[in-house]
Order: structure tokens, then sequence, then C-alpha cells
């Protein structure tokens, strides 16, 4: 497993990634609609607010992550389904929340869905996040200290 910053190069391959799991699955129409094009994400690996970590394992991209880093916010952490269950997601997450800490972000936060059934609140919630309410979208915020 090799982890490493993506770059623009890197877009496609993300959005290959995203589209292809099966818990909270979104085209790529639906993402567009909310405004995740392969050009908004181009603008945000470029921007430096961002820390975009990829996971490849024999030279193929399995799994990604994306943090706002102004905003203490894990935007995604999307994980390829045949790569489920290895540490792809783990590694991920660690890499986003050590460069929050080194930028100066003492608590981060991310929103996930509210079901309990729904495998990423018990995935987070094993790396050390906490509930922190429901936000207007019905999603829950969680939280996590830094540091």
């Amino acid at each position: 497993m090799n982890i490493r910053l993506a770059t623009v190069e890197d877009v496609e391959t993300l959005f290959e990634i995203r589209c292809s799991v099966v818990e909270n699955h979104m085209s790529r129409e639906e993402l567009a609609e909310m405004g995740i094009t392969p050009e908004a994400v181009r603008e945000m690996v470029l921007s430096g607010d961002y820390v975009v970590p990829v996971v490849e394992v024999d030279g193929r991209g399995v799994g990604f992550a994306m943090g706002e880093v102004p905003e203490g916010f894990v935007f995604a952490v999307f994980v390829r389904p045949a790569h489920e269950g290895q540490g792809v997601g783990r590694a991920l997450l660690r890499v986003v929340e050590e460069e929050f800490a080194r930028r100066g972000v003492s608590e981060a936060w991310l929103a996930t869905g509210a079901e309990e059934s729904l495998r990423a609140r018990g995935f987070y919630r094993h790396q050390g996040w906490t509930d922190a309410g429901v936000l207007e979208d019905g999603q829950m915020r969680m939280t996590k200290r830094l540091g």
C-alpha cells in the first residue's frame, strides 16, 4: 500500500473510486448536481486548502480522502469495495488528521449518515470520532480532538 497526496492527474481516479462505493453511492450526475465536478475537484487539489491523500495498491488508486483544512472538515473518505477492511480508510483518515493537526486544527469534524446501521458511523467511532449532533440535512455530525 502506497499513500501519497493527489495531483490534478488523479481527478479521474478520484471520481472512479467515489462512484464505485456501495454504501452512500452517488453517480457522476448526482455529484455534479451538488457542484462536485472534475473542475471543482481540480481546484480543490490545487488550492492548498485541502489535503487529498490517495492510497495505491499495485499502482492503482483504491481509496482517497479529502479534508478542508481551514474548516477542519473531513469531506470524504472512500475506498473501492474490493479493498474494504484492509486498513485503507484508516490510513487515509490518519493522513488527513495528522495534516490538520500540523496546520493548527485542534478539532476536526465530518458528516455521515445518521442511521446506526451504516458502517461509516462505526468506522469513525472506532477511529476515535464522537457523535456531536444531527445536522440540518439529517446527517450525523462527528468530531475528534486532534494533537
